[in-house]
């Protein structure tokens, strides 16, 4: 297929109309479907790919989205940048709701998930010891402070497997192990891309406080309506990152993600 994009974006619930004069279009993968069409548009002279990973009416919930048919659908377009906002709950009380979170980490809790393109007969073991484009994360900070975004430069996501949500006490134990922020969708969406070596930056949204903070001084239960307000309010300066961030793009990437297969493979 001829190059379309060189940069694509993973948008969760409220991102979909991210884009305008859009071109969509569907794509076969040898992992089925991905979770919709994908939205082709032109922003800051660069070729944006856009794909909403539940799909535009939401119908997908975390445990069923097509993650390998995404990033591959992705890479064929000629994708090599991948920008993927995710909604998310605070595992502690300095992270507060309307914080963007920057994650370098990310610890799996989920199961049953196609999480890998190499099922052999090559063996391939893809070295996730830094599984986020250090590259884009620094912009993604840079570009963050710069619009006055309160944005940590680091921290973990748990990756829960949904699509039900913590009870209190494991809430607490992920809080406890000292990680930062719980999410349903990270894995193993970054670990495909770096199997295609595709450059991939997630910048967690802040919701609410989870459930295991809940009752700790200062910290109340968060209501619908709150929350709600958070995520519209977040919605908008989401938008004005990922656009500062495609704006600031450098035309060439030089990092670890794009070589990620050199010393992976046993032949």
């Amino acid at each position: 297929m001829e190059k379309q994009a060189e940069i694509g974006v993973f948008g969760g619930s409220g991102f979909y109309a991210f884009l305008d004069k859009v071109e969509e279009v569907k794509i076969e993968t040898p992992y089925g479907a991905p979770s919709d069409r994908i939205a082709l548009a032109e922003v800051s002279g660069r070729r944006v790919a856009f794909l909403p990973r539940h799909g535009k009416e939401h119908s997908l919930p975390p445990h069923r989205i097509p993650y390998r048919a995404n990033l591959w659908a992705m890479k064929s377009l000629g994708v090599t940048r991948i920008i993927a906002p995710t909604a998310a709950g605070s595992l502690q009380a300095d992270v507060h709701p309307g914080d963007f979170v920057v994650c370098d980490q990310f610890v799996d809790r989920t199961y049953g998930r196609a999480d890998t393109y190499y099922d052999g007969p090559v063996v391939t073991h893809i070295s996730t010891a830094a599984p986020y484009c250090s590259q884009l994360r620094a912009l993604a900070a840079q570009v963050g402070e710069a619009q006055g975004v309160r944005i940590h430069r680091s921290g973990t996501v748990v990756v829960i497997q949904g699509p039900r949500f913590s009870t209190a006490a494991e809430s607490r134990w992920f809080s406890q192990m000292g990680w930062h922020v719980v999410n349903m969708t990270q894995y193993p969406e970054c670990v495909l891309a770096r199997e295609l070596e595709m450059c991939y930056v997630n910048i967690s949204l802040i919701t609410d406080y989870d459930a295991g903070l809940v009752g700790l001084p200062g910290i109340e239960p968060v209501t619908v309506e709150q929350m709600l307000a958070v995520f519209k309010r977040n919605n908008e300066r989401v938008k004005e990152l990922i656009l500062g961030m495609i704006a600031a793009l450098p035309d060439q990437g030089d990092c670890e993600c794009q070589r990620a297969l050199a010393t992976a493979r046993i032949e």
